[in-house]
This record gives structure tokens, C-alpha cells and sequence, in this order.
């Protein structure tokens, strides 16, 4: 239904021909093009994201107009225009009416994203995994997998991030899934290590799937958490997802032994090289497998990484994000169904990926009754959890916010140890006050910034 609405409003041939365009001469004909996207564009946002955009772009020494011809020159022709009309028409241009609309009729407030695990299952055993206390023997029976992707399309969602386990441990369902629901975007998290060429070239002829190649750092690091051999396996896959024209990037996980390797020039530079042109960064978190609090970045690692991920912004052509740091970009947690949820292997029906607490299982109900269960309602009656939004996190930020919504919400644990919520949050109390101390000073020299700017500003248009 969205791509014959994008069709109606747009013409897919117009939208196809709007992108090869583009690729004939992006230097000369990016601006234009965003011009053209705001001109047809229905929701004033979208209209002021444009503007911006067209802004950047028209200054040749603009790191993000470096990023986006690189982007539009790595990605292969199928791949540009199916990525093309399925991110930014039916994920984007027509998610905001499709929402409120599905808002309307159900009375749930729909999030852009959907987080879904095919399998617990997979072939490497790292260190600290998140999903290491899940029962990893289970599957999510296709039929399963089909419908809910059916109904989160039904509401609009037409972003399906895919993780697990090992999602490509089950190749020939995704592949299936994607080929299926070929108006959404997949973006799949995976270890690397079973994406051959073969693999590869499947993918870029569906055109709808982009990866999240999970690393450590360099070899030493990476094999020290995944095994011997990983790291090759990971260059390998890159170099094959990269000639095959798929978008790409990395996923790392930072910790106190790993930080400041990853947020080095080097590693930084090493990843533009191999072709990835997003990169995802976790700070660490004591859930799943061997939970560690002596593992975690400290709060002065973590404040190091903000600052090398905004400088990285200014300097290097690849779109890095914080899922912690960049709280004051998008208002705090994303999670519980505000902006994205997690369906884990066995169905369970988590407000993310890292808080193993349910009400519901998918199995048993439909997306659109999950969406209304208590916990998810309690999560978005508190977000955002700190008025600070360099603290966002529910877990390691305010953990006794979760524990609070948690209790009273009835949830029960997902993962095998049945691990509490309170026996999860109290031994984080303390990390979470010594992250504060750091956060603040971050938070007010950041609305100090702001504020200078808005004077500056100000002063200008007089």
C-alpha cells in the first residue's frame, strides 16, 4: 500500500530517474535534487530537513556533502533506487500521515522502527553478549516473522532492524523476508562472518537489506572477545559488501579496555576504507552473558567518545552514532515503543534490546495489542527519564526509573537467569551518579553553546 501511494504522489519512475540523476554527477547535482525533495515533500519537517540539507550541500568543503557522493558513488544502481524509495518515501515522506492514522484507529502511539530476532542462535560465543542469557536454542517460526512484519507495515513501519543471535545463521528466511516485504528497509546487525560473496551478491539484488558489521577494534580486540580468526572473516565481508554495492557499516561496542582504541583516528579511518559508510557505538551494558559492571567505560571514557564522535562529524566522510551519547539529538530514550521496540527470539515483546522485561508475547497477540501492554505505556509516560539528555539511558543512566516501571508494570524477566529488575539497577546506582557528575557539566557547557549561538544568531538578522 505505501509503495503504490509513493507512486501516486511521486511516480516511481520519476523517483528512479530523480536518483540516476544524481549518480550521473553528484558534485553537480546533489543540491538539486534536495531541492526537488523538498518541493515535494508533505510535512514541514521534512521540508526544513531538506533546506538544511541543500545548505550543506552547496558548501564543497561540507564534511556531510563529502559523505553523501561517497555514499551515492560506493552503492550499486538496484540498491541506490530501491534504498531510495523505500527509505525515504515509505520509511520517511509518507510514515508521518500513515501514523497518525494507525494512531487514530488504534489509539497506540506508533514508533518508526521495529527491532526483531529471527534466532537466538549463533556461531560465535563473545564475551559480555547482551543476548547470551537468552535461551539460545530457539527460533521465531516464520509464519511468526511474516505476520508481524505484515502488521508493523500496516501501521507504517517500514524500518526492520534484524538482530539476535545470528540472523544470517537462518540466510535463506532473511533473504525470503526481504524479497517478501521488499517496500521496507532491513538493516541487519550480524556478526559477519557467513557473508560471502555469494551471500552478498543475493543481497544487493534484492536491494532492500544494509548491514551493521559488529567489531571490537582492531584484530587483537576483536578476536580477544569473538575468536580467533573473527577479524578476518569481518575485513572479508566488508570487502564483499562493499564490491557488491550494499550500504554498509560498523556496530562496536566500547568498553573500558576497548575505548580509546575505537575512538581513534585510525579505527575510524580503517572502517572508511573498507567501504562502511554509517557506524553504530554502544557503550557496554551489564546485561546478557558474564554481566561485568568492572567492564563498563568509565564516565570520563564515555565523555572521551562524545567528543571524538562530534569532531568525527566535522572531519571524516562516514555517519556515526551514539545510541547513549546522542540522547540530546533525539530527545532522550527511543525505546518502549516511542521510536523503536525489540521482539526477541522467543517473541517476547521488550521495550529494547537491553531491557529483558515483557509483559506480552507476540505469539500470543497482535503488534497493535503488544503496543498497548503497561510496560511500554509506563515507558513513554517517563521519557524522558532526565531532564539532562546526555543521561537517557533507563538502565545506567536512571536505573531506578527502570526498576520503579518495571515493578509496578508487572513485567517479567526474558532472559533464562530470570534476573530481577532491581537486582539488574541497584549495582548501577553508583555508575549512574558518577556518569551525572560527568553528564552535567557536558549538558550546561552544551546549552551554554546553544545559547550563544541563538545571541549570535539574533544579533545577525539585525
Amino acid at each position: 500500500m505505501a509503495f503504490e501511494s509513493a507512486k501516486a504522489m511521486l511516480g516511481e519512475a520519476v523517483l528512479k530517474q530523480g536518483l540516476r540523476y544524481l549518480a550521473s554527477n553528484p558534485e553537480k547535482n546533489l543540491v538539486n535534487l534536495v531541492k526537488w525533495g523538498e518541493a515535494v515533500a508533505r510535512e514541514e519537517s521534512h521540508k526544513k530537513y531538506a533546506r538544511t540539507w541543500a545548505e550543506m550541500f552547496s558548501d564543497e568543503k561540507n564534511n556531510w556533502r563529502n559523505f553523501a557522493i561517497r555514499l551515492i558513488r560506493q552503492t550499486s544502481p538496484k540498491v541506490r533506487e530501491k534504498l531510495g524509495v523505500n527509505f525515504f518515501v515509505n520509511a520517511g515522506i509518507l510514515y508521518p500521515a500513515r501514523q497518525r492514522e494507525a494512531e487514530k484507529k488504534y489509539g497506540i502511539h506508533v514508533p518508526w522502527a521495529l527491532l526483531i530476532d529471527p534466532t537466538g542462535k549463533c556461531n560465535l560465543r563473545c564475551k559480555g553478549c547482551w543476548a547470551a542469557e537468552y535461551d539460545r536454542t530457539q527460533d521465531m517460526d516464520y509464519a511468526t516473522l511474516d505476520r508481524v512484519l505484515t502488521e508493523a507495515e500496516d501501521l507504517g513501519i517500514h524500518f526492520i532492524v534484524v538482530s539476535g543471535g545470528e540472523p544470517t545463521v537462518r540466510m535463506d528466511d532473511l533473504i525470503s523476508l526481504a524479497s517478501k516485504h521488499n517496500e521496507s528497509v532491513f538493516h541487519v546487525f550480524t556478526n559477519g562472518t557467513l557473508l560471502t560473496k555469494e551471500a552478498a551478491k543475493k543481497f544487493a539484488e534484492l536491494g532492500n537489506v544494509t548491514f551493521a558489521i559488529s567489531l571490537e577494534g582492531f584484530e587483537e580486540s576483536t578476536d580477544a572477545r569473538r575468536g580467533k580468526g573473527v577479524f578476518q572473516k569481518i575485513m572479508a565481508a566488508m570487502d564483499n559488501l562493499r564490491e557488491a554495492g550494499i550500504v554498509f557499516g560498523f556496530s562496536a561496542t566500547y568498553t573500558r579496555a576497548n575505548t580509546e582504541e575505537i575512538a581513534s583516528d585510525r579505527f575510524i579511518d580503517l572502517m572508511i576504507e573498507k567501504g562502511c559508510v554509517l557506524g553504530w557505538l554502544f557503550t557496554y551494558v551489564p546485561v546478557g552473558g558474564g554481566a561485568d559492571l568492572e567492564y563498563m567505560a568509565t564516565p570520563e571514557q564515555r565523555a572521551y567518545m562524545y567528543r571524538q564522535v562530534q569532531r568525527w562529524r566535522k572531519e571524516k566522510p562516514i555517519f556515526v552514532a551514539d545510541f547513549w551519547n546522542d540522547g540530546p539529538a533525539v530527545g532522550g530514550c527511543i525505546a518502549g515503543g516511542r521510536n523503536y521496540f525489540h521482539i526477541n527470539a522467543m517473541g517476547d515483546v521488550e521495550p529494547c534490546a537491553f531491557v529483558h522485561y515483557a509483559n506480552v508475547n507476540i505469539k500470543n497477540t497482535t503488534l497493535v495489542e503488544a503496543l498497548k501492554c503497561p510496560l511500554f505505556k509506563a515507558y513513554q509516560a517517563n521519557q524522558p527519564f532526565n531532564e539532562n539528555l546526555m543521561r537517557p539511558c533507563p538502565i545506567i543512566d536512571n536505573p531506578e526509573k527502570l526498576e520503579k516501571i518495571v515493578n509496578e508494570t508487572g513485567a517479567y524477566p526474558t532472559q533464562k537467569n530470570g534476573v530481577t529488575a532491581t537486582e539488574l539497577c541497584r549495582p548501577l546506582y553508583g555508575y549512574a551518579e558518577a556518569w551525572g557528575k560527568v553528564a552535567d557539566k557536558i549538558w550546561a557547557e552544551m546549552k551554554e553553546s546553544s545559547l550563544a549561538s541563538s545571541v549570535a544568531g539574533d544579533m545577525g538578522e539585525r
